[in-house]
């Protein structure tokens, strides 16, 4: 019987809407065998979700999801370095990715300050409260309080944008006017951060962040030159000819296929159930991160 594994999920301790106990519970309850916490830039939950991954009898992989940015040939863009089996207690980890996140905290502030400028109200004691509370903020956050404004509803029912998803892509994704590039790693300084702590590197969603095939195909090919371990083939937005692309290429290249629904939470408009993903007929390689 194949197992059941969903390698990508987020809690309250990045963009995720669950506690890291809650998470795992809830991918216990939907049959998952094996899990990986991925927060953003931080393994702060890890911890949290290995203990609750032993009480429910789930397999909880420490892991982490790094931003990094890609210097190809097109130009920079930022992308995201899963890292698996990392040791999350190493504190030369710990130092660098509370550097990552304090820049991505930086910029979060620097968009919301974008969105104010082209005239959408939000009211920042919703992001600067759980600062202080101690919690990342991130987009969400932000286009959270963008869509609690009511002074916004008209032009946000103009523009069609009813949800968290809406208003980022709208707003807040490369190319759109609020967004702003972070000082974050290059991949080959995630890749390296991940091995550093024992663990393997793997590019998640290609295709979130590439729309071209050949693009995605040569960044695989300069990636591995740097080290990267595999490549998150299986995932809940990619069809089958992007899977089969992905698939047949790590094959050859001899890299691991992972893959994830990617769950932020039960009220995500996208990402809210586990197992949401599709291997089109491929056998992941999961390699020692099973």
């Amino acid at each position: 019987m194949a197992l059941r594994f969903d390698l990508q999920s987020h809690s309250t301790h990045s963009d995720g809407a669950l506690a890291p106990r809650e998470v795992v519970e809830r991918a216990a309850n939907a049959g998952v065998e094996l899990l990986a916490l991925t927060d953003h830039d931080t393994v702060s939950g890890v911890s949290e979700a290995l203990a609750a991954g032993e009480r429910a009898g789930l397999r909880v992989v420490p892991a982490v999801e790094i931003s990094a940015i890609d210097r190809g040939p097109s130009g920079d863009r930022e992308l995201h370095i899963l890292g698996y089996r990392i040791d999350h207690t190493r504190s030369a980890l710990g130092a660098q990715l509370a550097n990552f996140l304090a820049d991505r905290e930086r910029r979060t502030l620097r968009m919301a300050s974008a969105l104010r400028e082209l005239g959408l109200e939000l009211d920042e004691t919703e992001i600067t409260a759980r600062r202080a509370a101690g919690q990342p903020i991130g987009r969400p956050h932000v286009a959270t309080a963008v869509l609690h404004a009511p002074a916004n509803a008209a032009r946000l029912r103009r523009e069609r944008i009813e949800d968290i998803g809406d208003l980022i892509r709208a707003y807040l994704v490369e190319g759109r006017p609020a967004y702003r590039l972070r000082e974050i790693p290059t991949v080959q300084q995630a890749v390296a951060a991940i091995h550093e702590a024992r663990g393997l590197a793997v590019w998640a969603h290609p295709f979130w962040d590439l729309s071209e095939p050949g693009q995605a195909l040569d960044a695989i090919e300069r990636f591995r030159a740097l080290g990267i371990d595999g490549v998150e083939a299986f995932y809940i937005t990619h069809d089958a000819q992007q899977t089969r692309l992905l698939a047949e290429r790590c094959a050859a290249l001899g890299l691991l296929t992972t893959g994830s629904a990617d769950f932020h939470g039960p009220d995500n408009p996208q990402f809210n159930r586990f197992l949401a993903f599709c291997t089109h007929g491929f056998e992941p390689n999961l390699g020692s991160i099973a």
